[in-house]
């Protein structure tokens, strides 16, 4: 009465152009993907990599700065710790990891 009849249409024949609106669906996905990959994923990873070139060569003597924002200057070097001296006669243990910065000698007074 109030709705009518709803009858099944038949598909329209296979067109050889299938294929190619297939890929022209795909191609913003694509490209959003390359955007995301040099706008986010590249910069973070080359970021890593001087952080960590950054941190194998610290050595005794140098004065960084630690996540935390602590200031101090290296007395020990381990694998995965570093000794840092925060004051005359107090030295603190941090992860490798933790340093964020290091700073030109002679900032620490």
């Amino acid at each position: 009465m109030f709705i009518s009849s709803a009858f099944a249409q038949t598909a329209p024949a296979a067109a050889g152009g299938d294929m190619q609106s297939s890929l022209m669906s795909m191609l913003p996905l694509v490209l959003m993907f390359v955007v995301l990959y040099f706008v986010m994923i590249r910069p973070q990873m080359k970021k890593q990599k001087e952080h960590r070139a950054m941190i194998d060569a610290l050595a005794k003597g140098d004065e960084v700065v630690t996540a935390g924002g602590v200031l101090g200057k290296v007395s020990k070097l381990g694998d995965s710790y570093v000794g840092l001296e925060v004051a005359s006669g107090v030295e603190v243990q941090v992860q490798r990891s933790a340093v964020v910065q290091v700073l030109p000698k002679g900032s620490i007074k």
